[in-house]
């Protein structure tokens, strides 16, 4: 396994059982992405899309083949294992945000790190940090109800940055964004690839969007196309 490689998958598979049928949704996937990487994920609607970033962020395990994060072989660990493995290496962007709504934005922020049993007065300092760099300084004490669509999706991407994870899994991270908002946030995502090498991996049906990125992979009847 190259080093170099943040994720790597080989040969991926995975079949579903419905009765005594079975039924292929991805087909021997095969993707390599370095460090500093932003791709861009594409495929309509029954590509084998959500599978994929379902096994990529060890969500779901394949049915065969091998997927590595950072040069460990992840699809045969344990839920114990896999969950680690969620909690310190990949850092989730989802579309509705998946904010807690009782607590505050820096509360949200730090919440992968409590998680981890993290001092509080470091969790707070690694909170107000990704705060500032995501541009909500001035909206720490704020709840999520208190913030526009965009805000709350800025503090969502300081949540997923705050572990440093090998990489960040988003998920139609604008979709419920207005046309601009959205133009702000893949511009915020462009500029910690670029910046701070935030290995970026974004799951989008939209052009405009995938073209934010270095590269994109087309995935169709769950398998590659182009990429």
């Amino acid at each position: 396994m190259d080093k170099n490689y943040i994720l790597k998958l080989e040969e991926i598979t995975k079949t579903y059982l419905l009765g005594q049928i079975q039924i292929p949704v991805l087909k021997k996937i095969s993707i390599a992405i370095e460090e500093g990487m932003h791709i861009s994920l594409m495929g309509p609607s029954g590509s084998g899309k959500t599978t994929l970033l379902n096994i990529l962020g060890c969500l779901d395990r394949p049915t065969s083949g091998k997927y590595y994060i950072d040069g460990t072989e992840v699809s045969s660990l344990s839920d114990d294992e896999l969950s680690e493995i969620r909690s310190t290496k990949i850092g989730f962007i989802f579309q509705s945000y998946n904010l807690i709504p009782h607590l505050t934005v820096i509360e949200n922020i730090g919440l992968p790190l409590f998680y981890q049993g993290i001092d509080e007065q470091i969790i707070t300092k690694n909170a107000l940090e990704m705060a500032e760099i995501v541009g909500l300084s001035d909206r720490i004490q704020h709840k999520p109800t208190e913030l526009s669509g965009g805000q709350q999706q800025r503090v969502a991407i300081a949540r997923a940055l705050i572990n440093k994870p090998s990489f960040i899994l988003a998920d139609e991270p604008t979709g419920n964004l207005d046309t601009k908002t959205g133009k702000e946030i893949m511009g915020l995502l462009k500029t910690l690839n670029e910046q701070q090498r935030t290995t970026l991996l974004i799951v989008t049906h939209d052009n405009s969007i995938a073209d934010y990125g270095k590269a994109t992979i087309n995935i169709l009847d769950g398998e590659i196309v182009n990429g």
